[in-house]
């Protein structure tokens, strides 16, 4: 019985040893699972510190090329403030050749002017029509005629019958003057004094045209009527050719001898 009981006891001590072992060894397993863990945790630090290491250098790079776009910039902008200032200059300078020509071309409008006044009294020298003073109809129509770019075409004069009434050619017409424009009543309508003459000098001297063929042609009948006439005259049987018509002498009255 000693012996089994020693056994016992021996047996016992070991096998609270194993269990104390593993014990351990499960603590060292938990103990490992965990430091599994931080080594775990420690790569991925590591390489999320790569990862970061990477982007430093990616934005250092960055940072270069900014910097060196940022010079860049700078010297274009040192260009571009260089370029206003001259810009700025070239508009001075512009603004006042601008100044000077505008003050030149006012001079020049004067000087227009100036002419206009001029032309204007050698053409009331020269005027063709002479308005009645007191008509300011008349006074108008002599402005526009005196004032007529081509004097040729002004063919057919206006004869002033009384105030706003005048012979053109061979038709009467009535003539007034409305917001400075002269107005000439035709039929039931009225035209402006332009539309006026172009549309009815053309009639008038077609009509002057006619009546001096129709005047020419009497004259030229008449002219042949004479000469057929004449031969006529000269043919005829009555009067034997080569003998003169003897004028009688008048009869002497008898004289008394006393």
């Amino acid at each position: 019985h000693t012996q089994k009981y020693e056994i016992e006891t021996i047996l016992n001590t070991r096998e609270e040893k194993i269990t104390e072992l593993e014990k351990q060894i499960l603590n060292v397993n938990i103990t490992i699972h965990k430091l599994k863990q931080e080594v775990d945790a420690t790569e991925a630090e590591c390489d999320r510190l790569q990862d970061v290491d990477k982007q430093l250098s990616r934005s250092n790079e960055v940072n270069e090329e900014h910097t060196q776009e940022r010079a860049v910039l700078r010297e274009d902008l040192n260009k571009a403030g260089d370029f206003m200032v001259d810009l700025e200059e070239k508009v001075h300078k512009a603004n006042s050749t601008s100044v000077t020509l505008l003050n030149k071309v006012k001079d020049s409008e004067r000087e227009i002017d100036t002419l206009k006044d001029y032309i204007y009294e050698l053409k009331s020298k020269v005027a063709i029509y002479i308005p009645v003073r007191e008509d300011p109809i008349d006074k108008k129509l002599a402005e526009y005629i005196n004032n007529y770019p081509d004097r040729s075409r002004l063919k057919i004069m206006f004869m002033r019958e009384s105030s706003g009434i005048y012979q053109f050619g061979s038709r009467k017409i009535y003539v007034r003057v409305e917001k400075d424009r002269i107005i000439i009543r035709v039929g039931g309508g009225y035209l402006t004094i332009d539309e006026f003459l172009d549309i009815y000098t053309p009639i008038e001297i077609d009509r002057i045209d006619r009546k001096s063929t129709s005047k020419k042609v009497i004259e030229k009948v008449a002219i042949q009527r004479t000469l057929i006439g004449r031969e006529l005259r000269e043919e005829s049987p009555i009067r034997s050719p080569g003998k003169k018509a003897r004028r009688k002498s008048p009869k002497k009255s008898p004289v008394k001898q006393g």
